[in-house]
């Protein structure tokens, strides 16, 4: 029979879709919300795995896309019970428990058309069960030409984006881990600037054979505080739940996603992290949004896809990923994170 604990996780997921779903079928502005920097995930790990990391969640930029992760941090591992061979693995990324200590992670971004993006933040324990963190989001589009009515250059201008987040996430139990964020997001193009507010919520459930983790989230649900032009725009609400389950006698963990975005089309995301040749782990993803991207060339076939590789070095942890976009080119991140 399955346990209250089981049968509330379920049910957590099906409102996460259900409330995804409502809005996205009644909202007659798809893909025209405002802050669309925020739709892109900062952390090199999760995004070789094709952005597929709502049901995993157990690295610092779990800040971005599920803070309900974040408790799996606190290094008193809730698998203590278990004697599965995978748990010295999962020991390599946790931090020893101590009374005092401080996670960091530093993330940059060589996105599409020279557009640079860098995530910043900082993580620390909060009493035996609690974790918060602050981080700081950028992405600079570059420098464009003003011309006058007759196309002559008369200037340039630049654009910007600012977001910046504190979380917190508490571990209710050995399974069960909850999580929230409120940011405050700036937006600057030429002599024009945007604000506006946003909060995110998460939960991780871990299940009893210590191997499997479903998650769920809502992420940038707001409004604008103050708009570009005289309308105010939506935010780019995502609802997303996802699978992770640790594969007994192989060292590899495969992530699936389903994420519902209230402004867009329903789509899905998997990928995975082989850890066989520690200290370095192998990872490779797929996101159906690549679809977005194809122009019938022969590169559409990589339209979506991602891979990567991470490397461990005491309390050091270097992560990098490269994302296809198709004939668009593609996407390098690279993320430095430790703890001290």
């Amino acid at each position: 029979m399955p346990s209250r604990l089981t049968n509330l996780a379920i049910l957590l997921l099906l409102v996460l879709l259900a409330v995804g779903n409502s809005y996205g079928g009644t909202n007659d502005k798809a893909g025209t919300s405002a802050y669309s920097f925020l739709k892109i995930w900062v952390g090199a790990r999760t995004q070789a795995m094709g952005g597929s990391g709502v049901g995993l969640a157990d690295d610092e930029t779990a800040l971005h896309y599920n803070p309900g992760g974040l408790p799996q941090l606190l290094g008193e591992l809730p698998l203590e019970e278990y004697e599965f061979e995978y748990e010295y693995e999962k020991g390599e990324r946790i931090p020893e428990k101590r009374e005092n200590w401080n996670l960091f992670t530093v993330s940059y971004n060589n996105y599409l058309s020279d557009i640079q993006s860098g995530f910043l933040a900082y993580l620390r324990p909060f009493g035996s069960d609690g974790i918060w963190g602050v981080s700081v989001n950028y992405f600079n589009y570059g420098s464009f030409d003003e011309t006058d009515i007759d196309g002559n250059k008369i200037g340039t201008f630049g654009a910007s984006d600012l977001a910046v987040a504190g979380s917190y996430a508490h571990r209710l139990s050995r399974r069960v881990f909850l999580g929230g964020t409120v940011k405050f997001i700036y937006e600057s193009i030429q002599d024009y600037s945007s604000t506006g507010v946003a909060f995110d919520a998460g939960f991780i459930f871990r299940f009893e054979d210590g191997r499997t983790q479903v998650g769920g989230a809502i992420t940038n649900l707001g409004t604008q505080l103050s708009a570009l032009g005289e309308e105010k725009e939506s935010l780019p609400t995502l609802a997303a739940v996802g699978f992770s389950h640790r594969l007994r006698g192989l060292p590899f963990t495969l992530c699936v996603d389903a994420n519902k975005p209230f402004d867009n089309d329903f789509y899905f995301s998997l990928g995975g992290e082989f850890t066989r040749l520690q200290p370095i782990f192998l990872r490779l993803g797929w996101n159906y949004n690549g679809r977005n991207y194809k122009t019938d060339s022969d590169k559409d076939n990589f339209a979506g896809l991602s891979g990567g590789f991470g490397y461990n070095w005491k309390k050091l942890i270097l992560d990098y990923s490269y994302s296809s976009f198709a004939d668009l080119g593609g996407a390098h991140r690279i993320t430095f994170s430790g703890s001290f």
